[in-house]
């Protein structure tokens, strides 16, 4: 009797260990649900409040309309959108697992979260354009920046191309397979595992764009460095007809001029600095007595 009764309070011991683990367990997946949460709240607020005040300072200051900061406006109202719709019905989701919000709102979210975030990458590939067309194209973009139609328009165009690329797919991919391979209490695309139409989609919606991304982004870093090696070569070139002209003025100087002549020459540029300097300085010396005399003679 003694030993079933020490099994059995090993066994009560036991179980109650268990129960015990189990809340334990249970109380930190609620923590953890709960740090999860406040991180998501904190991630909409600086998302919507950071892109709003892009957005009233475009409203409020009139010099801010440039062509340029139209294709920055229309990032940030992508990602004002994001902040204010897709991340708020993606947390309840994402924290317990399973969509509420019912068939056709989910539909809506899909469409709309594609959307946005294909706006925005298309939105970047945009302002890198931009930005290319302002460094290789100098004079006719700043001639541009007062017309403020195309940048609308190009906007626009934006809007479009995102919404073609995923937006007929989620609305009637199950209608033309005849049926929908989503469980109730889910929500993705019906094209979710269908390979074909996902790396044409990622071809159009990643790959293109980081090409052409880095295609703008390197011209512009070889044009900006063309340019200033060639500020450099004309600056020495001034430099050098300036200092020359300088002492050809000065008939003591001409003796020493066939020296600066060496400064032609890149390879020569160092020996030129020590043999000739910014203001040369003629220190006296027998070969320079002769033409001291003729001066002294003239005067």
């Amino acid at each position: 009797n003694k030993r079933r009764c020490s099994g059995g309070i090993q066994g009560c011991s036991g179980s109650g260990g268990a129960l015990n683990g189990s809340a334990a367990a249970g109380r930190f997946a609620a923590a953890g649900t709960a740090a999860l949460g406040a991180l998501m709240a904190l991630l909409i607020a600086v998302t919507v409040a950071g892109n709003a005040l892009v957005m009233l300072a475009f409203v409020a200051d009139s010099s801010l309309r440039t062509q340029n900061n139209f294709f920055l406006l229309n990032l940030a109202i992508s990602d004002f959108l994001v902040g204010a719709f897709c991340i708020p019905l993606y947390v309840p989701y994402v924290l317990t697992g399973r969509w509420i919000f019912g068939r056709s709102l989910c539909k809506l979210w899909l469409v709309v979260d594609y959307l946005l975030c294909t706006s925005s990458v298309f939105n970047i590939v945009l302002i890198s354009y931009d930005r290319f067309l302002s460094v290789t194209r100098a004079v006719a973009y700043r001639a541009q920046q007062g017309n403020t139609r195309q940048a609308v328009l190009k906007m626009v165009l934006v809007w479009v191309l995102a919404f073609l690329l995923y937006g007929p797919a989620i609305i009637s991919w199950e209608y033309i397979s005849g049926q929908s391979i989503i469980p109730t209490g889910e929500c993705y695309a019906e094209f979710f595992y269908n390979w074909y139409f996902l790396m044409t989609a990622s071809t159009l919606e990643f790959f293109t764009p980081f090409i052409s991304v880095m295609f703008f982004n390197l011209s512009i870093y070889l044009n900006i460095q063309k340019r200033t090696k060639m500020r450099l070569d004309v600056f020495h070139e001034v430099h050098n007809q300036s200092f020359t002209e300088e002492m050809e003025r000065s008939p003591e100087a001409k003796i020493s001029l066939k020296c600066c002549k060496w400064e032609q020459k890149d390879f020569r540029r160092a020996f030129v600095k020590l043999l000739c300097p910014k203001k040369l300085k003629i220190q006296p010396h027998d070969h320079f007595a002769p033409v001291k005399r003729k001066l002294k003679k003239k005067s």
